[in-house]
């Protein structure tokens, strides 16, 4: 579903400021694989799923979607593929918009948009019954501007509405990051339903080292923009935090600081 060969992302090249992103990183995942990715500040996390996205163009290697290679599509096509919700949850909806409105942007992403009404009964019966999934009494407020809405509520409906329209991938940044404990905690539950239900494929970024070894069926370590430790469904199944914490401290150039960052 997702082949990932040998990309490479310098920022800056031949300055003072030089930094290499992204190594020759190689990442295949299969149709219904959830990964998480955990790694020190500076890794490339957040750069990896840039790359996927669009949002950043690669300087080499090649990327693809369902057999489609997507690496010098613009990040506007690539929406067709993918759906992504951000560490801020201000950023994956538009608060002066309602929150059906909001749903009807997401069902129509990625396809060509005429003048016809967006808004019919038909779709908002359709987003009824979505938003019931996240038992939050959202569905009964259709016509609420999103930015009425608390941060975790906010969060949930981008979630809903990244995995809407069954995305080949879908990408989650640190999506509980701006949490509180509680709303991060059902945020973290909503994730694991809503994947699970449209058996999505998703590569999901996280600095909660609990969090990553609870969600999904693979999980790899990132450092200096290159993969180095992987752990398989069975691997994944028996690791603690305090097994990732020491193959952290076995990279070479990892330091206290950084390992202290991934906790």
């Amino acid at each position: 579903m997702l082949s990932i060969n040998g990309i490479s992302k310098t920022f800056f090249p031949g300055t003072v400021n030089e930094r290499r992103a992204l190594q020759q990183l190689k990442l295949d995942m299969a149709e219904g694989d959830f990964v998480t990715v955990i790694g020190s500040n500076g890794a490339g996390k957040s750069t990896l799923l840039n790359a996927v996205s669009g949002r950043l163009l690669v300087d080499s290697g090649e990327i693809s979607i369902d057999g489609n290679k997507v690496n010098k599509m613009s990040e506007h096509k690539r929406a067709r593929y993918i759906g992504r919700v951000f560490q801020d949850p201000l950023a994956g909806t538009a608060p002066n918009l309602t929150i059906e409105e909001n749903l009807a942007i997401a069902l129509l992403r990625g396809k060509r948009r005429g003048l016809g009404f967006a808004l019919t009964s038909k779709r908002r019966e359709q987003f009824k019954q979505e938003l019931e999934r996240l038992e939050l009494g959202l569905e009964n407020r259709l016509t609420a501007k999103v930015g009425l809405l608390s941060g975790g509520q906010r969060q949930a409906l981008s979630l809903l509405m990244a995995g809407f329209t069954q995305p080949k991938i879908m990408l989650l940044d640190e999506h509980t990051a701006a949490l509180d404990p509680q709303r991060a905690e059902l945020v973290t539950t909503l994730t694991e339903k809503i994947v699970a239900d449209g058996n999505l494929t998703t590569l999901m970024v996280t600095h909660n080292m609990e969090q990553a070894i609870r969600l999904g069926n693979r999980l790899i370590m990132m450092h200096e923009g290159q993969i180095v430790y992987q752990a398989d469904q069975a691997t994944k199944s028996k690791l603690t935090v305090r097994d990732l914490l020491q193959e952290f401290a076995n990279i070479k150039g990892a330091t206290l600081s950084d390992k202290a960052f991934l906790g």
